[in-house]
């Protein structure tokens, strides 16, 4: 399960995706995106962590949606995945 393993600081998953590390926390507000933490706070991010940014990228510059929009796309896709 390499893919859910944390392993990017915020610099190096905002770098990936090509956002401010800025937007990646606001993300992480709004609960479009949860990485996990190291003991000392540090946002650790996982490959499909990176996945969702990428898509949630894609959603809003795109398609234009905007986060309200993201945030029900998400919580459907999870739905489904949780179903299968």
């Amino acid at each position: 399960m390499d893919a859910i393993r944390p392993r990017y600081m915020i610099s190096v998953a905002a770098e990936l995706v090509g956002m401010h590390p800025q937007t990646l926390r606001l993300y992480e507000a709004k609960g479009l995106v949860g990485p996990a933490r190291t003991p000392g706070g540090t946002r650790l991010y996982s490959d499909a962590d990176v996945e969702r940014l990428q898509l949630i990228q894609r959603l809003t510059s795109e398609l234009g949606l905007n986060l309200a929009g993201v945030e029900q796309v998400l919580r459907l896709e999870d739905e489904l995945r949780r179903v299968r």
